[in-house]
């Protein structure tokens, strides 16, 4: 029998800025507690990601209590870094957004915060707050009891296996770092890619279901320390991971619990 583990976990406040590695975290339905809960829009209240401006791969984040600190890697203008609190609303102007297809409902965190932003990225955008209480159903095609998303791209939640990224770097030229593709669960112990076929399964407490794996986008060939877009992992991905015109290397989750979870938790397929 196979023995299983959860080895890391890791959030994402700030849609495609740095992630925060943690040893424990609350599992909410829309995703982890403070994962993707924020987001930049630009002039026209459209969402950013790395696509676009890799340059966000330089921002790094840190949460203490109420307070969130977001810090810019060779910062400009002599102001390295701001805070947030995350457990205030915010009380700026209410935005109509977007996500991809979904039109989502946010709020404007400070301005001053945004000005700061707009510095360091060189192009006018806002920071933006997505209320628990706001909707976003996931796909109706994959979900389970109608399930709410957070700001991610579709699901609350994405796990890899640890052996799944050993085997693609053993197919390249150079190692890749785990945070290339931005999950929130990591597991040792399992296969290369057993993690596509999981269904229903619990870690720890907490039991998840697995609803589809995860069609890779551009953000896994921004180095996430410089800032710069290459042509891997995508370019070796294509030639295993390919179906249907698209990369795959993860797995989406639904969460059926609500509990914490911790690293070392034991998962256990059912």
């Amino acid at each position: 029998m196979k023995d299983l583990k959860l080895s890391e976990i890791w959030i994402y406040p700030v849609k495609s800025l740095g992630g925060i590695r943690l040893t424990s975290a609350k599992v909410m339905e829309k995703g982890l507690l403070h994962d993707r809960r924020w987001m930049l829009v630009d002039e026209n209240n459209i969402f950013m990601t790395q696509r676009i401006y890799p340059q966000m791969a330089l921002f790094r984040l840190a949460i203490d209590h109420d307070r969130m600190s977001i810090t810019k890697k060779n910062a400009l203008n002599g102001h390295p870094s701001i805070s947030v609190n995350v457990d205030i609303p915010p009380m700026g102007d209410v935005i109509e957004s977007k996500v991809f297809d979904d039109a989502v409902t946010v709020v404007e965190v400070d301005e001053k915060i945004s000005l700061w932003f707009t510095e360091q990225l060189g192009t006018r955008c806002k920071l933006v707050s997505f209320p628990e209480k706001n909707a976003r159903p996931v796909d109706p095609e994959f979900k389970v009891n109608d399930e709410h998303v957070s700001l991610a791209d579709a699901y609350p939640f994405l796990i890899i296996g640890q052996s799944s990224l050993d085997d693609l770097n053993s197919r390249m030229k150079e190692s890749l770092p785990m945070n290339r593709f931005r999950p929130n669960f990591v597991f040792t112990g399992g296969d290369p890619f057993e993690e596509d076929t999981w269904r229903n399964f619990t870690i720890g407490k907490n039991r998840f279901i697995g609803v589809k794996p995860c069609a890779r986008c551009a953000v896994p060939t921004v180095n996430q320390d410089t800032g710069e877009k290459g042509k891997e992992p995508t370019a070796t991905l294509a030639t295993y991971r390919n179906r249907n015109n698209k990369t795959y290397f993860g797995q989406n989750l639904l969460a059926l619990d609500h509990e914490e979870i911790s690293v070392g938790d034991k998962i256990t397929l059912n």
